[in-house]
């Protein structure tokens, strides 16, 4: 993806509000599944990591793990929100 695309997907981000929570059970197969449905739905998606979930693993890994499950791409982990796309 180039870098116009992902950064107008970023704006787009921006004005969304997290869709989804991921907490102290971390990347679970419901949540997999829920973020994978508000994909095929919407495209761009906003998920919020709770602390509780930092305490099993850093959110960069966390963010990584998802995108992986989910087929779908990482557009930015900013603070503590993720931020996926699927074409």
């Amino acid at each position: 993806m180039d870098t116009k695309k992902i950064l107008e997907l970023r704006g787009m981000a921006a004005r969304m509000e997290a869709s989804t929570h991921i907490g102290k059970n971390g990347v679970t197969p419901s949540l997999i599944e829920e973020v994978s449905r508000q994909l095929k739905d919407n495209k761009l998606v906003k998920v919020k990591v709770l602390k509780s979930a930092f305490e099993e693993m850093p959110k960069e890994e966390i963010a990584k793990l998802l995108a992986e499950k989910t087929g779908s791409e990482l557009i930015e982990v900013k603070g503590n929100t993720i931020v996926l796309f699927k074409r």
